[in-house]
Parts: structure tokens; C-alpha cells; sequence
């Protein structure tokens, strides 16, 4: 592990069909869920906060309102590692971590687990936001700890599960972990409590969610069509936290949806204008701040204001949620380990406080063949695109747009004998869309490279046949999508990108 930087200085077959061809139906949008809380994730309640906060800062009733916030927190220590001393945020970088955690207790209700753990890494020059999910059946190194309150003293660990160590104590347990863990030397924490979910939700108007099944999941409380809905209440609480709706089945496709449900907060804030909204801004703040735990430093006025400018200007290409990587722990397939090989990466760049979004390396041209020697081939397409059958829907407006049409000629063009035209999709989608018969992600990929879709907004259905592009809003020029920030092999999404997370069971 690194070592933590010193106080003083992150197949069935099938082919679509030419005729009539319908696609993916995503119906119009619903609005969904304003009831009462059934229990949930408040995995968004931290990020909001630092997006409500933003225009806060800088303003001449700033610091009254602030003082008034500032009552709402209930605090805890930072660190309470016995080997790790609790210290201020470095003077060398002025990069800042949070470490941001959602239980699902309940009117009081001590929680043992921490459901949800996502670190947020600011950058020092502000140009951009890392947000790393760690899946709570991650077993990792735990450190002793003591609690505050008690006097209690927890035993370091060779290896327990990570969401166990909020129950060691508190917060500043599940903080000396990922510190010794990353080699980051995190700032401040925030928990969220799962009321946040529900206000915060019901604050924003709803937050736009994707789905390409219809999903009705009795253990959570979902209930939602295919296609585009806004949720909020206790249906955004049910999207959070159901853990038998979408990929798998498992934690991994349920932080996929988080972190959909993020990236498209995230946009509404943004795009709606709320940052210059004064008083929608401020209810928002209140909303979050009466549901947050956090440390002491987090509490400061100050730092409150410094916090609120570093997500003022980010770019949404910029704010990238990843999944830390991991792999199933060969004594136990029901639990996780670190992908040592690629998470370590990772941790380097939080660390050197770099993004993990960028561009593609440049291919370094040709070298002349010399005498002996052999010109490098040209790598071969995994599928031959002739062989893929692609249909193209237009899901842009209500009424036709052309686009199904233009990118079927274009892929024509390219080698993609089989791509067609299908004409409008059932309903409008903001997000392009690529989907696949169960068997077909190769050919999928195939397809979404060749329009430089990001393959987040790539996901299987039962419900086509071959490889299905839904065009959305997002694509309306071009032959190929503007980029939108690339992950390179990491899981996950940018806040610029739109996805559609996929049924469990397809």
C-alpha cells in the first residue's frame, strides 16, 4: 500500500428488421414519487451541497446566511486512526478531498455501515472534479481506531469490509482507512443521513433518470417505465438504493445508477441556472446542511466559501465518477478486492492532483520501412462491419430530424453494410443511446467507437435485435458525437455524458 503523504504537504442471434422498426421504446418523461421515505442512499446529499454552495460565496449576505448553515451541521472528528495523527488540509497542494458517506439510518438511528463511500477530489487550479466510488463490499487494510465518544478501541484489520468501518468509531474510521488505502490525506468528511434524498430531490424539482427497461423492484420500492422519467421523494431514494434493479443485480451497477442520478443533478443545476438562483440556492443549502454530519473544519465559514469556488467554472467534460477498480476476493465471491494493477494508477493521480479524463494519446505516425524490415499492419476490426446489423432511431425531437437517416448513410460509408434507418423513436431522449442484444457488445462497441459514443451510454436490452443507436438530443450534428471526456479503462462517466442504466436481468 502507499504510504500517506506527511501532514505538511486520490449470443442470441438476430438482425433488425428494415421495415416498421420501433426500437427501444422509451416513453415520454413522468414525473414520479413525492411520498414519504422508505429508506435509501444519500449518496448525492454531500456532492449538493458543495454544488448549492457555489454562488453563495462572494455575495454580501453570505456570511449571515452561512452562520445560519453553519448551525445546522452536527460534527465529528476527522481522523481517528490510533496511528494517524488528525491534521488540517495540506499547505503544500491546495487540492481538497471530501470524503462523502450515506447510511440508511433513520430518525436517529445509529448506523454500524456506510452504504455509500465516494471520495471527491478537487483540483488545486479548479479545472476539474475526480468522484471515486468504492463498492461497500470492498474488503481492504482497516486501521485501528478509537471512539471518540466511548474510549472504545478497535484492532487493525489484515482485511475487513470497508463499509464496516464507520461502525468502528465513526467517520474518522472510514477516513484513516481510505487515507492509508489511496495515500491521500483527506481533507473533510461529509454523511448524509437518507432524508437528504428525498428534500433534496423534492428541492430540485426531480432529477431526470434513464432506464431501458421498465423496472418494478418490490425490495426498494422502484417502480419506473423504460426510457426518461423525473424522480424524486421516495423514488429517487428507490433508484439510489435499490440493489436488484439494474446491471448484475450487484453494487457495481447500483453505483452506475448513483452515479448517473449525480452526473444528471449535476446538469440541472447547471443548466437551469440555479447558481445564479440566490434564493433556490440557499434552500438548497438549508435542505442538505439540516441532514450533514461532518467534521469540525467543514463548519468554517471560510472554508465553506473557498469549497463553494472550486466547482463554480468546472466544465462538465471535467467532473468524471469512477468506480475504483476492483476484483472478486477468490475466497469469497460475494466480496471485493482492490485490481491492485489498476486502482494504484488511479491513486497516483488523485495523489499528483491530475484528471483522470483526457484525451486519446496520439498514434505516433508510421515509421518508413527499411530494408528488413516489415511495415506494421493495420489493426483489424474485431467484427467485420459488414457483419453488424445496426439501426438507427431518431429520438430528437417529436418530429423527424433526419438524423437516423444521415448517420446510417455515414456508417454506409464506412463499411457498415447493414445500417439502416429506422425512423423516430416512440419518445424523445436526451442522451444517445446505443443498445444491444445480449451477445452483441463486441459489434455495440464496434458501432459507438466508430461514433464516438462513450461507452457508458452503450447497455444491453432484451427488448432489440441487433445493435440499436437511439440518437438523442446530444447528437444532433455531426457525424460523430463531440467529446465528452474519456475515462480510458475505467468504469464509469463524466457529468456531460447522458447514460441509460440497464435492467438487472438483461
Amino acid at each position: 500500500m502507499p504510504s500517506r503523504r506527511a501532514a505538511t504537504g486520490p449470443g442470441p442471434s438476430g438482425s433488425a428488421t428494415r421495415a416498421g422498426r420501433r426500437g427501444t421504446a422509451v416513453p415520454g418523461s413522468r414525473h414520479l414519487g413525492n411520498g414519504a421515505a422508505r429508506g435509501g442512499h444519500p449518496v448525492l446529499a454531500g456532492l449538493a451541497v458543495l454544488l448549492s454552495l457555489t454562488l453563495v460565496s462572494g455575495l454580501v449576505f453570505a456570511g449571515v446566511q452561512l452562520m445560519r448553515l453553519q448551525s445546522n451541521f452536527e460534527t465529528k472528528p476527522l481522523n481517528i486512526g490510533q496511528d494517524q495523527d488528525e491534521f488540517p488540509a495540506d499547505s503544500n497542494k491546495d487540492s481538497m478531498q471530501i470524503l462523502v458517506l450515506g447510511t440508511d439510518n433513520r430518525d436517529g438511528q445509529d448506523s454500524n455501515n456506510s452504504d455509500v463511500m465516494m471520495l471527491v477530489n478537487m483540483a488545486a487550479d479548479r479545472s476539474h472534479v475526480t468522484v471515486v466510488s468504492f463498492p461497500r463490499d470492498l474488503l481492504v487494510p482497516l486501521p485501528a481506531c478509537t471512539d471518540p465518544e466511548s474510549g472504545m478501541q478497535y484492532q487493525a484489520m489484515d482485511l475487513g469490509q470497508l463499509n464496516g468501518a464507520l461502525g468502528n468509531g465513526g467517520p474518522g474510521c472510514t477516513v484513516a482507512a481510505i487515507n492509508e488505502v489511496t495515500g491521500l490525506n483527506i481533507d473533510h468528511f461529509m454523511m448524509a443521513d437518507f432524508n437528504a434524498v428525498e428534500e433534496l430531490s423534492n428541492t430540485l424539482g426531480g432529477v431526470e433518470v434513464c432506464v431501458n427497461q421498465p423496472i418494478d423492484d418490490p425490495l426498494s420500492g422502484l417502480n419506473i417505465p423504460a426510457g426518461v422519467s423525473s424522480i424524486q421523494g421516495d423514488q429517487a431514494l428507490a433508484f439510489l438504493r435499490t440493489r436488484h434493479g439494474f446491471g448484475n443485480g450487484g453494487d457495481e451497477g447500483r453505483i452506475a445508477a448513483q452515479q448517473s442520478f449525480l452526473a444528471s443533478m449535476f446538469r440541472k443545476v447547471q443548466g437551469e441556472g440555479t447558481l445564479n438562483n440566490l434564493p433556490r440556492l440557499y434552500s438548497i443549502a438549508e435542505t442538505v446542511t439540516r441532514n450533514l454530519t461532518v467534521d469540525e473544519g467543514l463548519t468554517d465559514i471560510p472554508t465553506l466559501i473557498a469549497l463553494a469556488g472550486r466547482l463554480k467554472d468546472v466544465d462538465l467534460g471535467s467532473v468524471a465518477f469512477v468506480t475504483v477498480p476492483v476484483a472478486p476476493y477468490e475466497l469469497d465471491p460475494n466480496r471485493l478486492v482492490l485490481d491492485e494493477a489498476a486502482a494504484q494508477p488511479l491513486f497516483d493521480t488523485l495523489v499528483s492532483d491530475q484528471p483522470v479524463t483526457g484525451e486519446e494519446e496520439p498514434v505516433a505516425p508510421a515509421a518508413e520501412a527499411t530494408e528488413g524490415t516489415e511495415t506494421p499492419q493495420a489493426t483489424e476490426p474485431a467484427v467485420d462491419p459488414a457483419a453488424i446489423p445496426v439501426t438507427f432511431l431518431d429520438g430528437i425531437s417529436s418530429e423527424a430530424s433526419g438524423r437516423d437517416a444521415e448517420l446510417a448513410r455515414y456508417l454506409l460509408s464506412e463499411g457498415f453494410t447493414q445500417a439502416i434507418a429506422g425512423g423516430l423513436s416512440q419518445s424523445t431522449t436526451p442522451g444517445t443511446q446505443v443498445f444491444f442484444t445480449p451477445g452483441y457488445d463486441t459489434m455495440a462497441q464496434q458501432v459507438a467507437e466508430a461514433l464516438n459514443i462513450p461507452s457508458s451510454q452503450v447497455s444491453a436490452s432484451a427488448a432489440v435485435s441487433g445493435v440499436v443507436v437511439q440518437v438523442g438530443a446530444d447528437f444532433r450534428t455531426g457525424n460523430t458525437m463531440k467529446d465528452s471526456g474519456d475515462l480510458g479503462s475505467l468504469t464509469g462517466q463524466t457529468a456531460a455524458q447522458v447514460t441509460c442504466q440497464s435492467a438487472f436481468g438483461y
